[in-house]
């Protein structure tokens, strides 16, 4: 029995330097994309297999642009979308989260998650689109090594030039010109909003850019840009 807990004991340890070895593998990451852009992130990655499925020479469509070249339509149309407290929370939006999950609880399914965009951030960076505790918990902890290293700027920099906008677009330099062939800087309010109001469903509302859905909620957006500051 004392041998049997000595290897369980032995066991746990070991889980708990990989869980550490982990964290501190993302961190360094995070320290790194402090100065520098990512060459990819999970969601690409992921998305580019996907994609190579059905087309082996498929490729993801990326292009990093600095914050200054990115519209200051884009940084308050992403914000009054995702986030409008962005600049007054540490990452993670607590009230946010109970409203989602009481949402959920009346609607008897997931329609709200009340991530930030810090969170999604982190979940773009390195996890998946798959939904469980455990997956919801590291997101939190990388959320907080993101706010503890990062500038707000810099932290919406990372995300504006990661995040999703398309079947196989990345980044809102490659959004912006495949929606509507101008460049990040160059964005419209009304096209900023459009693109801000994609985010949930990017891939979806690319192959169906007619959605009154997503119609309505470009409209949301762009009455609420007046009312958010970006960094």
């Amino acid at each position: 029995m004392a041998g049997f807990a000595r290897g369980a004991g032995w066991v746990v340890l070991v889980l708990i330097g990989l869980i550490l070895a982990l964290q501190c593998w993302y961190l360094a990451h995070i320290v790194w994309w402090r100065t520098h852009p990512p060459e990819s992130t999970s969601f690409m990655r992921q998305q580019l297999k996907v994609l190579r499925e059905k087309d082996p020479k498929a490729r993801i469509h990326y292009q990093w642009v600095p914050y200054e070249r990115i519209s200051a339509n884009l940084k308050r149309a992403v914000i009054a979308a995702e986030d409008a407290r962005f600049t007054d929370h540490d990452g993670v939006d607590w009230d946010a989260i109970d409203k989602a999950r009481e949402r959920n609880e009346r609607r008897g399914k997931v329609v709200a998650g009340g991530s930030t965009i810090t969170m999604q951030l982190a979940k773009n960076l390195f996890l998946s689109s798959d939904r469980s505790y455990i997956r919801k918990a590291q997101e939190i902890v990388i959320t907080y090594m993101l706010e503890a290293v990062l500038s707000k700027d810099r932290i919406l920099e990372l995300y504006l030039n990661v995040a999703e906008w398309g079947v196989g677009v990345f980044g809102c330099e490659a959004g912006a010109r495949h929606h509507f062939s101008v460049s990040a800087a160059r964005l419209a309010p009304a096209q900023a909003a459009r693109m801000a109001a994609m985010l949930p469903r990017p891939r979806h509302y690319d192959l169906n850019p007619r959605s009154t859905v997503l119609a309505r909620r470009t409209q949301a957006i762009l009455r609420g840009m007046g009312f958010v500051q970006a960094p």
